[in-house]
């Protein structure tokens, strides 16, 4: 990312990925319920099972997180942490650990960085991690979907979850929604990052505010705007995909065509709220936490490299 003070020592490569990966399961920990209640948004309204009772209605971002609770009990809003924060640490520490380097490879190493080679880097990057963490992606969302009041669970721990997804639906289960999500995610990572990086790059140049928290609050927050309403089409439709019965959708594009004609417009962006305070929330803790961590880490390495 751009901007360092003058004191400062870049971080490395390995600095950068630990450090992705670490503030992204920090921020995980943090904006959770609020991913939960997006998914639940997004997805199709289920009955909690085969119990005689009306489907489960949400309304609204508090209105879905108190309905869970009541409903489900608190730990519900957490469902899928465990797949979640392997997902972070694998997915996060690629598509925004390795961000700069691959940013560097398409500039050759040049001081001007375009616009077309941040885009090309997110893309990169983004494309790269659904490669590795699909599968985590893919149970982290089944089990926000699932309902803890369901009489008939599909899936009972994380392990589980990976077992029965292969077992039910093949090893191509667990890649389930791969061509969507590596739309989605070069959208959001093109989006977030590069938009994160243009405005921290033009508060600095304009010495509006330094390179400290801030900048960093300031850049984050207008990233997680900009990567909501540019990435929650497209997220809609992943999540009800991967979270559909084997046979419901043909493919990605059957689902949102299917969505189109019987929702109308309007349902590419359901869940909009909480996406906004779940991206906007996440990119304020994620990058705050990340330009802190490699800066300690930075800052451990050099004392422990310096003799006594």
């Amino acid at each position: 990312m751009v901007g360092f003070r003058a004191g400062d020592v870049p971080p490395t490569a390995t600095v950068k990925f630990i450090g992705a990966g670490t503030a992204a399961c920090i921020a995980d920990l943090f904006t959770f319920p609020l991913d939960t209640a997006k998914v639940r948004l997004q997805g199709e309204t289920k009955s909690p099972g085969n119990t005689g009772h009306a489907p489960v209605k949400y309304r609204g971002v508090f209105g879905t997180i108190s309905t869970m609770v009541r409903v489900e009990g608190p730990r519900s809003l957490y469902n899928g942490l465990v797949a979640g924060l392997q997902r972070q640490m694998s997915f996060a520490s690629v598509r925004i650990g390795l961000y700069d380097s691959v940013k560097q490879f398409y500039t050759k190493g040049s001081d001007h960085v375009g616009i077309g080679s941040r885009l090309m880097a997110g893309c990169t990057t983004g494309a790269m991690a659904v490669a590795v963490a699909q599968p985590t992606d893919v149970v982290k969302v089944r089990f926000q979907a699932q309902i803890n009041a369901s009489a008939n669970k599909r899936y009972h721990g994380t392990m589980d979850a990976y077992r029965t997804i292969a077992k039910e639906e093949g090893f191509r289960g667990l890649w389930k929604g791969t061509g969507p999500n590596i739309t989605r995610n070069a959208i959001v990572n093109c989006t977030e990052l590069v938009t994160y990086d243009l405005i921290k790059e033009a508060l600095l140049k304009s010495s509006l505010m330094t390179d400290d928290l801030p900048c960093h609050f300031t850049s984050a927050f207008g990233a997680g705007f900009c990567t909501t309403v540019i990435a929650s089409p497209v997220d809609v439709v992943k999540t009800r995909y991967m979270n559909s019965a084997p046979g419901q959708y043909s493919s990605a594009l059957n689902c949102a065509v299917a969505m189109l004609t019987k929702e109308g417009p309007k349902a590419f962006y359901k869940g909009f709220m909480p996406s906004f305070l779940r991206l906007g929330s996440w990119n304020v803790v994620m990058f705050v936490t990340y330009e802190q961590l490699k800066r300690a880490l930075m800052a451990a390495r050099q004392n422990w490299a310096t003799p006594l």
